[in-house]
């Protein structure tokens, strides 16, 4: 029979991930992949070649923005917000930096989720920007 635990030599055991990719500690920071990592590290090789420049991990775009019931008027005038319905939905980027004058968003991907699939959509849509695959 086959578990979703792996064995942690210090930790003793711990869940799988879905996808089985391992996280990795390394200059500081915490990668989701080796792949990540790989490519984390060539893209620094590449910003001090001066190839590229403003490398950047884990940028947040907000993809829809949160949304709210109805203000509502207090007693004294004074307005409150209204209850949160919905909150807003992001894309976190893997790396992002600056190519010949152009803004570059990059995503190493392994497997392409549907959740993956319709937020790239949507950030062609409000943003204008294609996310390049590695």
């Amino acid at each position: 029979m086959k578990t979703n635990i792996a064995p942690i030599a210090v930790l003793g055991w711990m869940p799988m991930s879905k996808y089985h990719s391992k996280k990795i500690q390394a200059d500081g920071q915490t990668f989701d992949s080796r792949k990540e990592y790989g490519r984390w590290c060539a893209l620094r090789l590449m910003e001090r070649a001066g190839e590229i420049t403003d490398l950047r991990r884990q940028v947040k775009y907000v993809l829809i923005p949160a949304q709210y019931g109805p203000d509502t008027v207090g007693p004294r005038g004074g307005v409150k917000r209204g209850p949160l319905l919905e909150r807003e939905r992001t894309y976190i980027a893997d790396f992002v930096y600056i190519k010949d004058g152009q803004t570059i968003v990059e995503d190493c991907k392994g497997f392409k989720t549907d959740t993956y699939k319709l937020k790239r959509a949507l950030m062609l849509y409000k943003y204008g920007i294609r996310i390049l695959e590695t």
